[in-house]
C-alpha cells in the first residue's frame, strides 16, 4: 500500500492542525499550573485568610478581586497563538500599624516546552516543573518569595547607602 503524496496545500493544514494542537495543549496546561499556583501559594505562606489573588500581568487592577483567567494574557488576545503564557499573583499583606494591607504584584511566565514547564517568576532565574506539577511546586513558590523579598531588599538597600545621604539635595532658594 502507498501512501498518496500530500498536496502543499495538504501539507499546510496539517502543519496548521498540530500548531494549533500545541498551542490549546501550552494553554490549557499553563492555565492549570496558574491555578495550582495561586492556589498552593496561600499554603506555602503557612496563611488561613485568602490573600493570594490571580491578577492581570500589566496594567491597574483591583488587588481586592480575583480575575480567574482574565488574569492570563490568553484572554485578552484574538486568537490563541504557541507562545508563553504570561499573568500576574496579587499577594495582600495586612499593615500591622493599622487596618491598612499593602499588595504586590509578582509576573509569572511560563510556557511548555519539550516536556516540561519552563517558568519564569519575575527576574529569578528559570525553573523547569515537571508536566505532572502535583507536589513539584515548591521551588515556583521559593522562587514567588525570593522575587517579593528582593523588592523590599533593593529599597532599602538604597535608603540605608550612607553615600546618598548627604551627596544629593536641593538648595533652598535665598530669600
Amino acid at each position: 500500500m502507498t501512501d498518496t503524496p500530500k498536496t502543499p496545500f495538504e501539507e499546510l493544514k496539517a502543519a496548521i492542525h498540530d500548531y494549533g494542537e500545541a498551542a490549546m495543549e501550552n494553554l490549557v496546561r499553563c492555565r492549570a499550573l496558574g491555578h495550582a499556583i495561586s492556589d498552593g501559594f496561600l499554603e506555602y505562606l503557612g496563611v488561613t485568610e485568602d490573600c493570594v489573588s490571580l491578577v492581570p500581568p500589566h496594567g491597574p487592577f483591583d488587588p481586592r478581586k480575583d480575575y480567574g483567567d482574565k488574569a492570563f494574557s490568553f484572554s485578552e488576545a484574538p486568537v490563541i497563538r504557541l507562545e508563553p503564557i504570561v499573568f500576574g499573583l496579587c499577594i495582600t499583606v495586612p499593615h500591622e500599624e493599622d487596618s491598612g494591607k499593602l499588595w504586590l504584584r509578582v509576573i509569572i511566565k511560563m510556557a511548555v516546552s519539550g516536556g516540561v514547564f519552563d517558568v519564569f517568576v519575575g527576574h529569578q532565574p528559570l525553573i523547569r516543573v515537571p508536566l505532572n506539577f502535583e507536589g513539584a511546586l515548591k521551588p515556583v513558590y521559593d522562587a514567588i518569595k525570593e522575587e517579593l523579598l528582593s523588592v523590599f531588599a533593593q529599597e532599602l538597600a538604597v535608603f540605608n547607602d550612607s553615600r546618598y545621604a548627604e551627596g544629593i539635595g536641593f538648595v533652598p532658594p535665598e530669600k
